[in-house]
Order: C-alpha cells, then structure tokens, then sequence
C-alpha cells in the first residue's frame, strides 16, 4: 500500500495508540459487566488490596481519561484539516462537514444502542457542530471560547476536588452505588435485553456524554490550535514546541495524575476530567520523540494503520470485547482477573493490527470510514 502523501503520519500514530488505548480503559467495564466502581478507586477496590487490584490501577493511572483526552484532541485535529481543505477548494463552511457530523451522532447513536452505553461517538459529533461554527469566527473567537469553557469546566472540577478533600478529611465513603441490577443484566441478560435498557435510560446514560461537552469543545480547539502553531510539523518549530508540550505534560501532568492512587476515591473526578488531558499533551509530546528517534521501528506502522481506520477500530474493539464478556457470548465478565483482563486487552489490540493492515492492502478506507465516505458524499449532492 502506498502512502497518502497528504496525511501527516505522525497524527495517524497518535490516533491510532489514542484508539486502542482507549479500550484499555473501557475494557475493564466490560470484564465487570458494567460495574463503573472498576474503574475508579473507591475502598472496596483500593489499590493496595491485592496485586490483581494493583495491576489494574496502574493500567487505568496510565490510559483512563489520558487516551480519551488524546483522542478528542486528535478529532480537533481532524477538523482543522477538513476546514484548511475546504477553504482551499473554495467551498462553504460548514457545509457538508455538518452532515459529516451528524452522521457521526447516528453511527454513535447506533453504537450506543447495540454495543455499549459509554460511546463518545455522539458527544463527538455534537461538539464537531458547535466548534463547525466557531472556529469560523476566527482565532479571538476560538481563544474567547476557550477561556469561557475551559474556565467553567475547571471551576466545576475544582469545586469538585475541594468536596473530595473534604470528604476524605472527615473520613466519608464514597462510591457509585450498588451496581449489582447492572451486573446481572450483563451477566444474564439476552443482548435484546440490554439493548432495551439501554434505550429506556437513554438520557441517565447519556448523563457523561452531555457533561465532558465543555471539555470536548475546548479539547477540539485545542487540537485546532496545536495544528496551526506547527506542533506536528516535523522541522525544527514543530520539534521545539513539541519539547515544551512534553515537560508541560510530563512535569505537571503525572504529578497530579498520581492522585488517583490517593485511597478513597476523592480525587478520581478531577483526575479523569481536568488532570488527564494534560497528561494527554505529555503523549503527544512522547510519541512524537519515539517516532522521531526510532523512525524504522515496526510499531509505527500498525499505529498509523489503525489511525486509519480509527472508527472503525473503535467500534470493532468494543464489539469484540462485549462478546468476550457478556453472558450472550463468551460470558468471561466477573470471571477473569486484571491480569488476564490486560491479555485479553492486547490480544483484541494484535488482532485489531493485523486486521487493518490486511484491510488497508486491498482498499484505501476502513469499512466505516467508506460509509461515512460514501453518505456524506451523497447528502452533499443533494
């Protein structure tokens, strides 16, 4: 396969480790057949536990919200580039790119009602919307909006922090609730079953996608802003703010992101929402040195493979692990422990690699990709 000479390799990468690291957090939610305390560290899960407990601390402290963070970074990315291109070619903006979007929040829609109710497909796709218009408003339009999103989202999350504080010096326990009617759904439940609960609490569920849209507006037009300051060019200024998006990210990020291990679960809501994005911008950062220092090694393109193919790897990773563990298909969830959880985690990942660079020697796009391709195509002829 030829490559594109139009794609900056490097953003492939990312969305590509972006993509796969993000089943590394939504995978422990399946293995616990929707027990949300999993992924948190609440003291009936705390850390110190167990090694199997410790295992999977680690790997969330490494991917939870970090890889989501990168992601719709990657995605503001992206329509930065759809807008570059269509003012090049003299079109209208938005134009067609809402039908693009729109389409995304169906593909989501499905998604969510099929296979998983934490799908970030919908929330993509309202926020594509919203930043469609603003970054036609210019560079001060796009700072403005950052400062008033980003503000009030960091104000909430701080607000929340302070309650964490307090709580745990007052010696209060906190958790998500029993979970347990959740558990046996998934455990026991017919997939029509589960379908049908998921579209009958659609709006509780729904509940994070609306909330993270502050975040995903100012995330998306931080990646906007990452790509017309140069950060992924590969001559000396895209390598000089790379440097500086790398001590940012990795002196301040891991530092507060460490706060996860803080017994309790006090911390757990900033971390996922405030603090991991900036860890996001450390990987980036990291990455783009790995790539630039190791520039043959292997890896590099089976990332760039699945980054290609990003939706459809999303959706086909979360398929393959619902029917891994939920008691329809295979019925591991509850069954399994972290350590094997990770393997299955990087086996799911193997298959994902050897499946897109088989898929990509014989056509250009991934099999959604295509059908996004082909819609968007249509609805804009009409």
């Amino acid at each position: 396969m030829e490559r594109d000479s139009s794609r900056i390799r490097l953003l492939d990468i990312l969305r590509g480790f972006a993509v796969l690291g993000t089943l590394g957090t939504n995978i422990w939610i399946m293995a616990h057949l929707g027990d949300l305390n999993y992924i948190f560290s609440f003291n009936q899960h705390a850390w110190r536990g167990s090694f199997q407990d410790c295992v999977r601390s680690f790997v969330l402290f490494i991917v939870n919200g970090k890889l989501l963070g990168l992601l719709t970074i990657m995605f503001g990315v992206g329509l930065e580039m759809k807008y570059q291109q269509t003012l090049q070619r003299g079109i209208a903006w938005p134009g067609v790119y809402i039908w693009t979007s729109i389409i995304l929040m169906v593909e989501g829609f499905i998604h969510f009602t099929l296979v998983m109710e934490y799908d970030i497909l919908m929330s993509y796709g309202v926020t594509a919307i919203i930043v469609a218009f603003i970054i036609k408003g210019g560079d001060p339009l796009m700072r403005r909006v950052m400062k008033i999103v980003g503000g009030l989202h960091g104000v909430m999350m701080l607000l929340v922090l302070v309650l964490g504080i307090y709580l745990g010096l007052t010696g209060a326990n906190i958790s998500l609730g029993d979970m347990n009617e959740t558990v046996l759904l998934y455990r026991d439940g017919s997939w029509i079953q589960q379908v049908q609960e998921r579209l009958t609490n659609f709006v509780m569920l729904r509940f994070e996608a609306i909330f993270v849209i502050p975040m995903n507006i100012f995330l998306f037009l931080l990646g906007i802003r990452l790509m017309r300051s140069g950060t992924f060019a590969a001559d000396e200024n895209g390598r000089k703010k790379r440097k500086k998006l790398l001590q940012f990210g990795l002196y301040i990020g891991i530092p507060l992101n460490l706060l996860i291990f803080v017994p309790g679960g006090y911390f757990d809501f900033p971390v996922r929402y405030l603090f991991a994005p900036i860890l996001s911008l450390g990987y980036i950062a990291l990455i783009a040195k790995l790539v630039e220092t190791f520039q043959k090694l292997w890896l590099w393109d089976r990332l760039e493979h699945i980054g290609k193919m990003s939706l459809s790897c999303y959706v086909m990773q979360n398929v393959i692990a619902t029917v891994i563990f939920y008691g329809w298909g295979f019925g591991l969830g509850g069954k399994v422990d972290s350590v094997t959880i990770v393997f299955i985690w990087l086996v799911i990942s193997y298959f994902q690699v050897l499946f897109a660079s088989l898929w990509l020697k014989r056509f250009k796009y991934g099999p959604m990709e295509s059908v996004r391709r082909f819609t968007s195509n249509l609805l804009s002829k009409r």
